[in-house]
Protein backbone atom coordinates (compact mmCIF):
# COMPACT_ATOMS: atom_id res chain seq x y z
CA UNK A 1 0.00 0.00 0.00
CA UNK A 2 1.45 2.91 -1.08
CA UNK A 3 1.19 6.28 1.12
CA UNK A 4 2.06 9.81 0.29
CA UNK A 5 2.04 12.96 1.58
CA UNK A 6 0.95 16.60 -0.72
CA UNK A 7 2.56 19.64 0.55
CA UNK A 8 0.84 22.42 -1.28
CA UNK A 9 3.14 25.47 -1.95
CA UNK A 10 2.23 28.07 -4.02
CA UNK A 11 4.78 30.71 -4.97
CA UNK A 12 2.01 33.64 -5.01
CA UNK A 13 0.67 35.05 -1.41
CA UNK A 14 -1.33 38.11 -1.26
CA UNK A 15 -1.75 38.74 2.19
CA UNK A 16 1.62 37.58 3.36
CA UNK A 17 4.37 37.63 0.94
CA UNK A 18 6.12 34.61 0.03
CA UNK A 19 4.25 33.02 3.06
CA UNK A 20 5.38 29.24 2.21
CA UNK A 21 9.10 29.85 2.90
CA UNK A 22 9.01 32.76 4.51
CA UNK A 23 10.99 32.68 8.09
CA UNK A 24 9.01 31.22 11.11
CA UNK A 25 10.64 31.23 14.51
CA UNK A 26 14.33 30.30 12.78
CA UNK A 27 12.71 27.92 10.02
CA UNK A 28 11.12 28.02 6.56
CA UNK A 29 7.67 27.96 7.73
CA UNK A 30 7.13 24.61 4.88
CA UNK A 31 10.56 23.39 7.01
CA UNK A 32 7.71 22.23 10.24
CA UNK A 33 5.74 20.44 7.82
CA UNK A 34 8.45 18.26 6.11
CA UNK A 35 10.17 17.81 8.74
CA UNK A 36 6.91 16.02 10.65
CA UNK A 37 5.94 14.08 7.43
CA UNK A 38 9.42 12.80 6.80
CA UNK A 39 9.97 12.05 11.02
CA UNK A 40 6.16 9.81 11.25
CA UNK A 41 7.87 6.98 9.29
CA UNK A 42 4.32 7.33 7.66
CA UNK A 43 5.08 8.28 4.06
CA UNK A 44 6.21 6.34 1.56
CA UNK A 45 7.37 9.63 -0.34
CA UNK A 46 6.50 13.63 1.24
CA UNK A 47 5.66 15.86 -2.22
CA UNK A 48 5.73 19.51 -2.20
CA UNK A 49 3.33 20.40 -5.22
CA UNK A 50 4.55 23.64 -6.34
CA UNK A 51 4.57 25.76 -9.07
CA UNK A 52 7.76 28.06 -7.82
CA UNK A 53 11.32 27.26 -8.75
CA UNK A 54 12.78 28.88 -5.45
CA UNK A 55 10.42 27.13 -3.33
CA UNK A 56 11.09 23.45 -5.37
CA UNK A 57 14.64 23.62 -4.38
CA UNK A 58 14.20 24.53 -0.93
CA UNK A 59 11.73 21.59 -0.58
CA UNK A 60 14.47 19.25 -1.99
CA UNK A 61 16.96 20.85 0.40
CA UNK A 62 14.75 19.98 3.00
CA UNK A 63 14.31 16.19 2.12
CA UNK A 64 11.23 16.38 -0.06
CA UNK A 65 10.41 15.36 -3.09
CA UNK A 66 9.50 17.90 -6.06
CA UNK A 67 9.05 14.94 -8.98
CA UNK A 68 6.67 17.72 -11.02
CA UNK A 69 6.54 21.55 -11.14
CA UNK A 70 2.56 22.32 -10.63
CA UNK A 71 0.64 23.46 -13.72
CA UNK A 72 -0.96 27.06 -14.17
CA UNK A 73 -4.27 26.33 -13.64
CA UNK A 74 -3.76 24.39 -10.59
CA UNK A 75 -1.93 27.49 -9.13
CA UNK A 76 -4.04 30.31 -8.49
CA UNK A 77 -5.95 32.00 -6.11
CA UNK A 78 -9.27 30.33 -6.32
CA UNK A 79 -8.18 26.58 -7.10
CA UNK A 80 -9.08 23.70 -4.02
CA UNK A 81 -6.88 21.92 -2.06
CA UNK A 82 -8.20 18.80 -3.19
CA UNK A 83 -7.70 18.95 -6.97
CA UNK A 84 -4.16 19.66 -6.09
CA UNK A 85 -3.55 16.68 -4.35
CA UNK A 86 -5.56 14.43 -6.88
CA UNK A 87 -3.29 15.78 -9.50
CA UNK A 88 0.15 14.93 -7.48
CA UNK A 89 -1.60 11.37 -7.13
CA UNK A 90 -1.96 10.89 -11.25
CA UNK A 91 1.17 12.65 -11.72
CA UNK A 92 3.47 10.06 -9.84
CA UNK A 93 1.41 7.26 -11.08
CA UNK A 94 -1.16 6.40 -8.21
CA UNK A 95 -0.92 5.60 -4.47
CA UNK A 96 -3.61 3.91 -2.13
CA UNK A 97 -3.26 6.73 0.79
CA UNK A 98 -2.84 10.51 0.44
CA UNK A 99 -2.37 13.08 3.45
CA UNK A 100 -2.84 16.95 2.29
CA UNK A 101 -0.20 18.58 4.97
CA UNK A 102 -0.73 22.40 4.37
CA UNK A 103 2.78 24.14 4.44
CA UNK A 104 1.79 26.72 6.98
CA UNK A 105 1.06 24.72 9.67
CA UNK A 106 4.42 24.43 12.02
CA UNK A 107 2.24 23.04 14.98
CA UNK A 108 2.14 19.90 13.51
CA UNK A 109 3.19 16.27 15.04
CA UNK A 110 4.71 13.08 13.33
CA UNK A 111 2.26 11.57 16.40
CA UNK A 112 -0.51 13.53 14.83
CA UNK A 113 0.14 12.04 11.57
CA UNK A 114 0.52 8.54 12.88
CA UNK A 115 -2.51 8.66 14.96
CA UNK A 116 -5.08 9.78 11.78
CA UNK A 117 -3.15 7.14 9.81
CA UNK A 118 -4.92 4.85 12.17
CA UNK A 119 -8.15 6.43 12.67
CA UNK A 120 -8.86 6.93 8.47
CA UNK A 121 -9.86 3.36 8.58
CA UNK A 122 -12.23 2.81 5.59
CA UNK A 123 -13.43 6.58 5.82
CA UNK A 124 -12.68 8.76 3.05
CA UNK A 125 -10.53 11.46 5.04
CA UNK A 126 -9.26 11.80 8.46
CA UNK A 127 -9.26 15.73 9.11
CA UNK A 128 -7.33 17.14 11.70
CA UNK A 129 -10.28 19.47 13.70
CA UNK A 130 -10.20 22.09 16.46
CA UNK A 131 -12.55 23.23 19.02
CA UNK A 132 -14.08 27.03 18.93
CA UNK A 133 -12.98 28.76 22.06
CA UNK A 134 -16.56 30.56 22.19
CA UNK A 135 -20.12 28.83 21.82
CA UNK A 136 -20.68 29.64 18.49
CA UNK A 137 -24.40 28.83 18.82
CA UNK A 138 -24.14 32.32 21.26
CA UNK A 139 -22.95 34.41 18.39
CA UNK A 140 -24.02 37.78 18.09
CA UNK A 141 -24.62 40.04 14.73
CA UNK A 142 -23.98 43.78 14.01
CA UNK A 143 -26.20 46.08 12.23
CA UNK A 144 -25.11 49.08 10.44
CA UNK A 145 -25.94 51.13 13.47
CA UNK A 146 -23.75 49.01 15.76
CA UNK A 147 -26.43 47.48 17.46
CA UNK A 148 -25.95 43.48 18.65
CA UNK A 149 -28.62 40.71 18.16
CA UNK A 150 -28.27 36.94 19.11
CA UNK A 151 -28.11 35.18 15.17
CA UNK A 152 -29.99 32.50 17.18
CA UNK A 153 -32.11 33.81 19.75
CA UNK A 154 -33.92 30.54 20.40
CA UNK A 155 -30.00 30.29 22.21
CA UNK A 156 -29.93 32.84 24.36
CA UNK A 157 -31.52 31.97 27.64
CA UNK A 158 -29.13 28.17 26.88
CA UNK A 159 -26.29 27.67 29.24
CA UNK A 160 -23.08 27.34 26.81
CA UNK A 161 -22.77 23.69 28.24
CA UNK A 162 -26.06 22.51 27.05
CA UNK A 163 -25.05 23.97 23.86
CA UNK A 164 -23.83 21.65 21.03
CA UNK A 165 -19.70 21.95 21.13
CA UNK A 166 -18.63 22.78 17.82
CA UNK A 167 -15.23 22.35 15.48
CA UNK A 168 -13.33 24.26 12.58
CA UNK A 169 -10.74 23.12 10.11
CA UNK A 170 -7.46 23.34 12.11
CA UNK A 171 -5.57 23.45 8.88
CA UNK A 172 -3.00 20.91 10.19
CA UNK A 173 -3.72 17.74 8.08
CA UNK A 174 -6.12 16.21 5.83
CA UNK A 175 -5.43 11.96 5.49
CA UNK A 176 -7.44 10.20 2.80
CA UNK A 177 -8.20 7.24 0.38
CA UNK A 178 -6.48 8.10 -2.76
CA UNK A 179 -9.91 7.70 -4.57
CA UNK A 180 -11.49 9.97 -2.59
CA UNK A 181 -9.41 12.77 -3.67
CA UNK A 182 -9.28 11.35 -7.42
CA UNK A 183 -13.35 11.62 -7.53
CA UNK A 184 -13.10 15.14 -5.66
CA UNK A 185 -15.10 14.21 -3.03
CA UNK A 186 -15.96 17.46 -0.35
CA UNK A 187 -13.39 16.87 2.59
CA UNK A 188 -16.22 17.89 4.75
CA UNK A 189 -18.62 14.95 4.16
CA UNK A 190 -20.29 12.28 6.24
CA UNK A 191 -17.26 9.66 5.71
CA UNK A 192 -14.96 12.26 6.97
CA UNK A 193 -13.82 11.51 10.79
CA UNK A 194 -12.21 14.38 13.37
CA UNK A 195 -8.91 13.84 14.62
CA UNK A 196 -9.02 16.85 17.14
CA UNK A 197 -5.97 18.69 17.98
CA UNK A 198 -5.14 20.40 21.04
CA UNK A 199 -6.57 24.20 20.38
CA UNK A 200 -2.68 25.44 22.08
CA UNK A 201 -1.29 23.86 18.65
CA UNK A 202 -4.17 25.85 16.82
CA UNK A 203 -3.46 29.17 14.48
CA UNK A 204 -4.36 30.43 11.36
CA UNK A 205 -2.14 31.99 9.64
CA UNK A 206 -3.67 34.63 6.99
CA UNK A 207 -2.24 37.79 7.99
CA UNK A 208 0.95 39.43 9.49
CA UNK A 209 -0.87 39.29 12.96
CA UNK A 210 -1.53 36.03 12.73
CA UNK A 211 1.74 35.24 12.17
CA UNK A 212 3.29 37.16 14.99
CA UNK A 213 0.96 35.58 17.26
CA UNK A 214 1.76 32.14 15.73
CA UNK A 215 5.40 32.90 16.37
CA UNK A 216 4.47 33.53 20.55
CA UNK A 217 2.44 30.79 20.94
CA UNK A 218 5.62 28.37 19.50
CA UNK A 219 7.87 30.32 21.36
CA UNK A 220 5.43 29.88 24.27
CA UNK A 221 4.95 25.85 23.81
CA UNK A 222 8.69 25.31 23.11
CA UNK A 223 9.13 26.80 27.12
CA UNK A 224 6.18 25.00 28.76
Amino acid sequence: MKTIAVIPARGGSKRIERKNIRPFCGKPVIAYSIAAALTSGVFDETIVSTDDEEIAQLAKSLGASVPFMRPTELSDDFIGVVPVVAHAIRAIGGANRACLIYATAPFISPDDLRQAERALQDNDFALSIAAFEAPIFRALKMDENFRVSAIWSENEQKRSQDLPQAFHDAAHFCFGRADAFLEGKSIFNSRTIGYQIDKRRVQDIDSPADWLRAEAMFRALACA
